[in-house]
């Protein structure tokens, strides 16, 4: 006998919403103002409404590529399964990156329409004689709060384009490895590379982020993910929160300490998933008004790690345990969780809080190890640190329309990270392989800020390095020497630098130096220059 060979599709979790749990709730700040509500089951035919326009109006086909430059809102969600319900590319694009990135993605992806929340529409305007092949735009507002503007035709409003669409739609039966999904990740130098999730892909990691050990994500789950659905999906939590009828919070815009609290304590979210420069926002906005976290039991912080005295915060003010994840957008991205476990749960508190800080154990499907520069797998013990591989079936085997395969070895890709991993498998990162900063869960390239700095024709030669900054985790830190006769001042360089890469990426302070020190074959070598600036933003009053 033989099992049913069921495909596995994005379509089949909305679909299993409409039967499964049509009331469970979605609630969602709206860019416009004010919060909506409504059920798993509205939004399920709101999605079919979609899917109608898209191809009975858009002309859009299995295969082709829609944009989307939005908040978490519902029209969002709608979108996920709209677009890749059809056999379509949902490519989520972020607006937090460098406009010649922006660009550069769209046209990469080749995207025939962008669907866009009112916030970002001077953003698209300033490209929108680059991006000509978009076919249209549609803003995702109603009527009564459509914009105007110049630069960008082929105008259309969301609602309108959408109302007398039917509410009835059958899914195609796709092949479950079609494409569904596409980002583009920041984390290198150059340009972004792109990740092209599959229904399958997608699914399984759904089920994998689900589970107790790693999310616990269950009909009881009130879930708010303030990490962005333009980062990585959102974590995949939209499609796992559909599958496990969890109430899904989405917070849009509103992402500063009271905007997030007013969401939390109305709507008793309990699980909350965020960068850390986005927790301490809340904690300190929480500590001004002298409330506390009722509903919430587990806060997940990925991105960047965790300082240790937000762990603390959570526990002993709002009784909230911290969840460190990690993951990669090559990786959909969820690789490992620190959840709480029998044994983590038997040590003394102050124990207990440095375990914490770990990034945790692989979830089921994902398989992790380190090795040496020679590619020999290193102990797991807690103490040999090495390269970080991982291998599953929601990982990235190769880029989107790119030949670069230096990241794949034997099976295996390659993060670019540098961990430990002890003897029950808990991983920690220890450093980056690669000089990439990360600020507030967003990644800078070192490599790129040198490069734009050098161009400078009072500099001779710069480096950047991450420092310490007490809100966003890391910032960039420009060390430079001057030619010899040239004068420069700080604000003059960074001033420079201004047209040349995204406002967050410039660096917080320039400071001149008289040499620099390399590596036998000539590249900097920034381990003790690290160690010396480490704390030089706090230091000297400009953190």
């Amino acid at each position: 006998m033989s099992m049913m060979q069921q495909p596995l599709l994005i379509s089949s979790l909305i679909e299993h919403a409409i039967v499964n749990h049509p009331n469970a709730e979605i609630v969602s700040r709206q860019v416009e103002g004010g919060i909506f509500k409504y059920t798993y089951g509205q939004a399920a035919k709101r999605a079919k409404q979609v899917a109608n326009a898209l191809t009975q109006k858009l002309g859009i086909q299995q295969g082709d590529r829609i944009g989307t430059l939005a908040w978490n809102t519902y029209r969002h969600y709608e979108l996920y399964f709209g677009i890749s319900g059809i056999g379509a590319i949902t490519h989520t694009i972020n607006p937090r990156l460098f406009p010649e990135q922006i660009i550069y993605i769209i046209n990469h992806a080749a995207d025939r329409f962008i669907f866009i929340d009112l916030t970002f529409l001077p953003l698209l305007e300033a490209v929108a004689s680059h991006i000509s092949k978009v076919e249209g735009i549609v803003v995702l507002t109603d009527k009564a709060h459509m914009p105007a503007s110049s630069k960008l035709t082929n105008l259309l409003c969301y609602e309108e384009l959408i109302a007398d669409a039917s509410t009835e739609y059958t899914w195609p039966a796709l092949d479950e490895n079609a494409d569904a999904a596409l980002c583009y990740t920041s984390g290198t130098t150059g340009n972004p590379k792109g990740v092209m999730y599959t229904h399958r892909s997608t699914v399984l990691h759904a089920m994998a982020a689900a589970q107790y050990n790693a999310l616990n994500i269950t009909p009881d789950t009130i879930l708010l993910p303030v990490v962005p659905m333009f980062h990585v999906n959102a974590w995949g939590t939209p499609y796992a929160a559909t599958m496990m009828g969890a109430k899904l919070v989405l917070p849009a815009h509103g992402m500063d300490g009271a905007s997030l609290y007013e969401l939390i304590n109305g709507e008793q979210a309990n699980l909350l998933l965020g960068v850390p420069t986005v927790w301490l926002g809340l904690l300190n906005y929480l500590d001004s008004i002298n409330a506390k976290l009722d509903s919430v039991k587990n806060v997940v912080v990925g991105g960047s790690a965790a300082p240790l005295s937000m762990i603390k915060a959570f526990q002993e003010k709002h009784d909230a345990f911290l969840i460190h994840a990690w993951g990669m957008t090559e990786l959909s991205p969820l690789g490992t969780v620190n959840s709480m476990t029998r044994n983590m749960a038997a040590l003394p508190l102050e124990q207990r809080y440095h375990a914490q800080l770990k990034q945790g154990r692989p979830v089921y499907g994902v398989e992790i190890k380190i090795v040496d520069d020679n590619g020999t797998e290193l102990a797991r013990d807690g103490k040999a640190f090495g390269r970080l591989l991982v291998r599953g079936p929601w990982v990235v085997d190769s880029y989107y329309l790119n030949e670069d395969k230096k990241s794949f070895v034997d099976g295996w890709f390659d993060t670019g990270d540098v961990a430990t991993i002890d003897s029950e498998n808990t991983m920690q990162i220890v450093d980056r392989s690669k000089d990439v900063i990360k600020s507030g869960g967003e990644w800078i390239s070192s490599i790129d800020l040198e490069n734009a700095a050098v161009g400078h024709p009072a500099l001779k030669e710069c480096c950047v390095i991450g420092v310490y900054h007490p809100k966003w985790d890391e910032r960039p830190l420009l060390l430079a020497i001057k030619k010899e006769g040239a004068e420069v001042t700080e604000a003059e360089v960074i001033n420079y630098l201004s047209d040349k890469v995204a406002k967050w990426q410039l660096p917080d302070a320039v400071v001149f130096v008289p040499d620099l020190p390399h590596t036998a074959t000539g590249k900097l070598l920034k381990t003790g220059v690290r160690e010396t600036y480490k704390n030089y933003l706090v230091e000297n009053g400009k953190a």
